[in-house]
């Protein structure tokens, strides 16, 4: 019934010519009204499949709707058949799918190239964006064996402050204080947790505490940061290989152009590979207050992947590389997902230096029993707070939760 009246609507259309959407919609309704005359719709009906022909020849099909819903935090598309959605931290299935494969591969396609980017059958893996920041993975055939896949985690359209945050109960308004009060002392900061732990929602909410003064650059596959408030800031975001493999620029490129443009401060929205090691050494380097994030079970388990990372592209023996990675971080927070869909902080670290080969950690934040962060110990390298003025506040802090 749709597409008997979606194909009349593409008939009258002057494709010569720019449509203005009321153009469209005036169409769309007055071809809706045409075919209720011998066949009867509820005014719902009409609304609703005036809605979905203009979504699908103007906007996004079904993902439309969904993308509309900020109840949605993650679609994903397995085939064109196949649609589930996340909401609360829950999975289900979504009740509606698209109208045939070519339907989908059409809306992958407009996703993709709105960002340069370019997807087929001898480059069936690609990242990209929508225009509000939300993140795209794309798979399709012949790596995909159950038709293109796509993967879109939609970013939130309130600003991810900290505020935000300790709103959705990510963490207590003490941890809140705690984390505002390292970036605006410059502390060097990790973030790491596993898929879809909020690793870059947290990150965000880091960034919107930095001084509104300073220059920050940020740095990323695909650019999904949203720091408010900022005047002196540079974005960056790597770029794909052409289809004939060249013109590639990587996150590791970025890092090393930035460093020439003079940041107080680089966040590096992920690190995955060899780009570790210039994250590291720009930490080193004078840019205190710099944030990266990555993909890790647990604290100890993101430094042996900094390691490994490291390895693949330096023949740097390991205590060098353990050496590296001690003077450069001064704080890693872990986040999790817990069992109810929460994601949450689960630990908080101070690294120490180096202690008999190893990278020593101090343990400030760890999980109760009950599932709530506690404090369970102090910074031992105060010069930072001190120096930037928030050794009082942190003072202050300890004496209300001690």
């Amino acid at each position: 019934m749709i597409e008997e009246i979606k194909s009349r609507i593409v008939e009258r259309l002057d494709f010569s010519e720019d449509i203005e959407d009321k153009s469209l919609l005036w169409i769309i309704e007055d071809e809706i009204w045409e075919f209720s005359k011998t066949t009867y719709l509820s005014l719902k009906e009409k609304h609703d499949m005036c809605r979905s022909i203009f979504n699908s020849l103007r906007k996004l099909d079904v993902l439309q709707d969904l993308l509309d819903n900020d109840g949605i935090t993650e679609i994903m598309i397995n085939g064109y058949e196949n649609i589930f959605v996340e909401s609360n931290g829950k999975l289900s299935k979504y009740e509606k799918g698209f109208s045939s494969k070519e339907k989908l591969y059409q809306v992958i396609q407009q996703i993709v190239s709105s960002t340069n980017r370019m997807v087929n059958e001898l480059n069936p893996i690609v990242d990209a964006r929508l225009e509000d920041g939300s993140r795209v993975n794309v798979m399709l055939p012949p790596i995909s064996l159950n038709g293109a896949t796509m993967t879109i985690r939609k970013f939130a359209k309130e600003p991810m402050t900290m505020e935000w945050l300790y709103q959705k109960k990510a963490f207590s308004r003490e941890v809140e204080q705690f984390l505002r009060m390292l970036v605006q002392s410059r502390y060097n900061i990790f973030i790491s947790g596993g898929t879809g732990s909020g690793k870059t929602t947290l990150l965000n909410g880091l960034s919107n505490c930095i001084p509104k003064k300073e220059r920050v650059i940020t740095i990323e596959d695909s650019a999904e940061l949203k720091l408010n408030g900022i005047e002196n800031l540079v974005r960056l975001e790597m770029r794909n290989a052409n289809m004939g493999g060249e013109n590639k620029i990587t996150i590791q490129q970025l890092i090393k152009a930035s460093l020439r443009s003079r940041p107080d401060r680089i966040i590096v929205g992920e690190v995955r590979s060899e780009e570790s090691l210039d994250m590291l050494q720009a930490m080193n380097t004078g840019h205190d207050g710099s944030i990266s994030t990555g993909h890790a079970n647990s604290t100890e388990d993101m430094i042996r992947r900094l390691e490994t990372m490291v390895l693949m592209g330096s023949d740097m023996p390991i205590p060098a590389i353990r050496g590296q990675i001690a003077s450069a971080l001064d704080v890693m927070v872990h986040l999790g997902r817990l069992s109810d869909g929460s994601r949450k902080v689960l630990g908080i670290s101070e690294v120490l230096g180096m202690k008999d080969g190893e990278v020593e950690l101090n343990e400030l934040w760890s999980l109760s029993e009950e599932k709530e962060l506690e404090m369970t110990g102090m910074l031992r390298n105060e010069k930072k707070l001190k120096e930037y003025g928030m050794y009082e506040e942190y003072q202050s802090l300890l004496e209300r939760i001690f």
